[in-house]
């Protein structure tokens, strides 16, 4: 009976994954543009005409629909499905982490905000303040009260996070007098320092320094060494927060404790 009920919630927690990823589709469109997230409902992109609660119903709807608005017949974009099982897949992950717990929800929460944050990057280049202003003392809050973080690491862990990114981008800014990281990067590891704590912060500058680099070097192969972009360091620090949550804790013991 304890395995079946254990069951069942793992896939609920799918299927809350993906109902959440389908509202935070709606954030990632929305909130660049500064327009609400509750108003107007779903609507397709391309025509504007309302989106049936039928034709809303996460990955399934996609498929369904052969990935096309049923009323205009315009794609839809692969990342509203993408989006929806990545948040799906988390979800269970984070279950299977922490159980039915307030643990779970808070995770989930952080997690969302995370994915939210490298699609708005990856798009736009931005990370707004609107998120992550405000992500700074909630989570911290969250962290303190919900998950076992001392105040002491998560106060550090804003300072530190967000002043060692200073740092980094004010000396290279005086090096190539260019600016090469913006304010929202800053503010993205201050959050995540506030949530996991100063200790995560080894572990999410190495990773997502490695990532970055990794991804760099293959841009630049595809696009040609002389190709000058821009890469944007958010997704990379979501990333490595995301693995720090599931590995972090394994991966600082065998590098620094043994």
């Amino acid at each position: 009976m304890v395995l079946y009920t254990e069951h069942l919630l793992g896939i609920l927690s799918v299927i809350l994954g993906a109902i959440v990823g389908s509202f935070l589709n709606v954030c990632i469109y929305r909130i660049p543009s500064e327009k609400s997230i509750v108003f107007p409902a779903s609507h397709c992109p391309a025509c504007e005409h309302p989106i049936k609660i039928y034709d809303n119903i996460p990955i399934i709807s996609y498929i369904l629909l052969r990935g096309k608005c049923r009323n205009c017949g315009e794609k839809i974009s692969p990342i509203y499905p993408g989006v929806e099982l990545l948040t799906a897949a988390l979800s269970f992950l984070l279950f299977r982490k922490y159980g039915l717990s307030l643990g779970y929800l808070f995770s989930l929460i952080f997690t969302c905000t995370l994915i939210v944050i490298t699609f708005i990057d990856l798009k736009r280049l931005i990370i707004p303040d609107i998120i992550t202003l405000p992500g700074i003392p909630l989570f911290a809050l969250a962290a303190i009260f919900f998950m076992d973080i001392k105040p002491t690491a998560s106060l550090i862990g804003i300072l530190a996070g967000g002043g060692c990114l200073y740092l980094v981008a004010l000396g290279y800014q005086i090096l190539t007098k260019r600016e090469g990281m913006g304010g929202g990067d800053i503010k993205l590891l201050a959050m995540l320092g506030g949530f996991l704590g100063w200790q995560s912060l080894w572990f999410i500058i190495m990773a997502s320094s490695l990532i970055g680099a990794v991804a760099g070097i293959s841009a630049m192969i595809f696009k040609g060494k002389d190709t000058k972009y821009a890469v944007p360091f958010g997704p990379f620090l979501s990333i490595a927060a995301v693995a720090y949550i599931f590995w972090g804790n394994a991966v600082m013991n065998l590098l620094f404790y043994r």
